[in-house]
């Protein structure tokens, strides 16, 4: 599968404030892929550099082997679908998604089977005539799709435009994305922070924090073989531990050996565990690799959610049986559900469970401080 964008030693600067320094990154042609990371990583500003929105500082962008640093936004062979979806209130359906190409100047015939095309490629045949300010949120995000499909865009890009939907409709778009970009098969290229979107829509998942790339992967190695403690953390739940490796397939944590799958550390490196909590069986405090007690419980429809106190760290384990608090339980973990990673800069910056009572504690406590700002 041939590069259709690659990003060559990208930095960029606001400000004084580094943004992206030495980020790398190829795109497959006809791929789905997802920047993923948290308010301010950089994603939307990788993705407006793609667009030709942002010159970067230093590096190269390619399209289709062709360096385009210079190259107007407008000129590129890509189009923006932006949170917000810039639509314009004074014309109709029709008109805002005919809008791109009669500034092109194509034909009426073109035009009129383009639009026709599209909206039925999004479920809005027959809304033609419809007013902007008569249609739902959902209605809107598929207009704003239909226009950007308009001009035969090689990329798609999407800025985060789901965020303001319900989340049933939320859900239900995410398919619908999906499946147009399938039929298509063109480029999408989609930010979010939102980690099951990313995990559910995606063939390519980009993990960024910081400015930097921290993984890249498909949505299964992301989660089952997360390469640091801040990617293993952000990308669903985690309980992260202190271990260390003897030797191929033997680590250990809270002073017991366990078998693990995991190979090609130096002996006994100190390294980072992640155990998921729906990988650990609850059984019997005697029959237990480690033993704890029950410190909360919450219902989650489809299972509990429990926090366990072994030997002072609170792990999140995820169980369809019911465990009262204060009961003792023994935990139990296969060898292939034991992750080991390298030790790395967010080795310590995450963990156990230890504040998970406690935030909402806080929360309920008018006079309590957050410490956090806005």
């Amino acid at each position: 599968m041939k590069d259709i964008i690659k990003l060559q030693d990208i930095a960029v600067s606001f400000d004084g404030e580094t943004v992206l320094d030495g980020f790398n990154l190829s795109i497959h042609d006809g791929e789905f892929v997802t920047l993923l990371g948290p308010s301010g990583c950089g994603k939307t500003t990788t993705l407006r550099i793609i667009g030709g929105f942002i010159t970067p500082d230093k590096g190269d962008v390619f399209f289709d082997g062709q360096r385009v640093n210079n190259l107007p936004a407008y000129k590129r062979r890509v189009n923006t679908i932006f949170q917000r979806y810039a639509l314009f209130p004074h014309l109709n359906v029709y008109e805002n998604v005919a809008f791109g190409m009669k500034v092109q100047r194509k034909s009426k015939d073109e035009i009129k089977k383009t639009v026709e095309e599209k909206l039925a490629l999004v479920n809005l045949k027959g809304f033609e005539k419809r007013r902007i300010s008569t249609l739902s949120g959902g209605q809107q995000q598929r207009v704003a799709i239909a226009r950007a499909l308009a001009n035969n865009p090689s990329v798609l890009l999407l800025d985060e435009p789901l965020a303001a939907l319900d989340l049933k409709l939320r859900k239900d778009m995410q398919i619908e994305l999906k499946n147009i970009q399938q039929r298509l098969g063109i480029t999408f290229i989609y930010v979010t922070h939102d980690q099951e979107e990313a995990l559910s829509m995606s063939d390519t998942v980009v993990v960024m924090d910081n400015g930097r790339i921290q993984q890249i992967g498909t949505p299964i190695d992301i989660y089952n073989e997360p390469q640091n403690a801040f990617v293993a953390d952000f990308i669903g739940e985690s309980n992260i531990l202190d271990g260390v490796m003897h030797e191929d397939y033997l680590v250990e944590f809270f002073g017991k050996t366990f078998r693990c799958v995991d190979k090609g550390f130096d002996k006994d490196e100190p390294v980072d565990v992640v155990v998921r909590p729906e990988d650990i069986d609850i059984v019997a405090p005697e029959k237990g690799d480690l033993t704890g007690r029950v410190t909360s419980v919450t219902f989650k429809g489809m299972h509990y959610e429990i926090i366990v106190d072994v030997k002072g760290f609170k792990w999140m384990i995820q169980t369809t049986d019911f465990h009262a608090v204060d009961s003792q339980i023994g935990i139990m973990i296969d060898p292939q559900e034991i992750q080991v990673m390298k030790k790395s800069e967010y080795s310590g910056l995450y963990g156990d469970y230890s504040s998970f009572s406690e935030e909402f504690d806080e929360l309920a406590d008018p006079e309590a401080e957050s410490g956090v700002e806005e």
